[in-house]
């Protein structure tokens, strides 16, 4: 006989182990201290414990509740909304591929197909070695990059399907892959961390972040009535002054 599922509420979440709890509660006290009402600190308070589980699970979604006299349904509610917090663990490098239209026009779709079979995943799937997982994004707003593939959230610019299984090949691998923009790689729940709050207490890492390059620019250059490269003298838009003079 197969098992009826009745519809009956979950069973409360089970709380952190003692030590755990009070490690987080400290770091939550200090995120909460930040802003004048102690509910505004729930988006942070979310990546905190997703970095502790690598996801945003029932214990994360109680222990967030009870730090802002909160209900867990409230908690579920924000926690549901926004895409970066995890339902299910993340691998240490999570890999999501932009298939919005742009990068999905340039090359995006294949490159997230080509991904799942190279790695044996499907959407939001993780590798059995708890490696990689991947996501398919609508959006990695860097249009003017794509097709882009993200790690961790640092970028990957101007990826083609070969390019793409080289980077998650690299990182299962053990090795560095230096990301086209932005910090070096860390992990999964590292990175999280980052977002709820802290420091990136690695030497030299905020160092490694950069501005956006030539193609972000483009569109700035070309309103101010600049040429196009290699057609001197041709303006694509002109200044918006122009002959408005009396």
């Amino acid at each position: 006989m197969t098992n009826v599922e009745l519809g009956l509420p979950a069973l409360p979440a089970k709380p952190y182990p003692a030590e755990v709890h009070e490690r987080l509660a400290a770091d939550a006290r200090e995120l909460i201290g930040r802003y004048p009402v102690a509910r505004s600190a729930l988006l942070p308070l979310l990546h905190l414990v997703q970095a502790e589980e690598g996801f945003v699970s029932p214990t994360g979604i109680r222990f967030c509740a009870e730090q802002l006299e909160l209900t867990t349904a409230e908690v579920t509610a924000v926690a549901t909304f926004y895409t970066m917090y995890r339902r299910r663990p993340a691998g240490k490098y999570h890999v999501g591929v932009c298939t919005n239209t742009l990068c999905a026009v340039l090359g995006g779709d294949q490159i997230f197909a080509e991904l799942q079979d190279h790695l044996g995943v499907k959407n939001n799937e993780t590798t059995a070695d708890g490696e990689i997982s991947i996501e398919h994004i609508e959006c990695n707003a860097a249009c003017d990059y794509a097709p882009v593939v993200m790690v961790n959230w640092e970028f990957f610019d101007n990826q083609t399907p070969e390019s793409a299984k080289q980077l998650v090949d690299d990182l299962r691998a053990g090795h560095d892959p230096q990301p086209t923009r932005g910090a070096r790689l860390c992990s999964f729940k590292e990175t999280s961390r980052i977002l709820a709050g802290f420091p990136d207490e690695r030497p030299g890492a905020v160092d490694a972040s950069g501005a956006g390059g030539t193609p972000s620019m483009a569109g700035l250059r070309l309103s101010k009535g600049e040429a196009l490269p290699g057609a001197p003298g041709t303006k694509v838009v002109s200044p918006r002054h122009e002959g408005t003079e009396a």
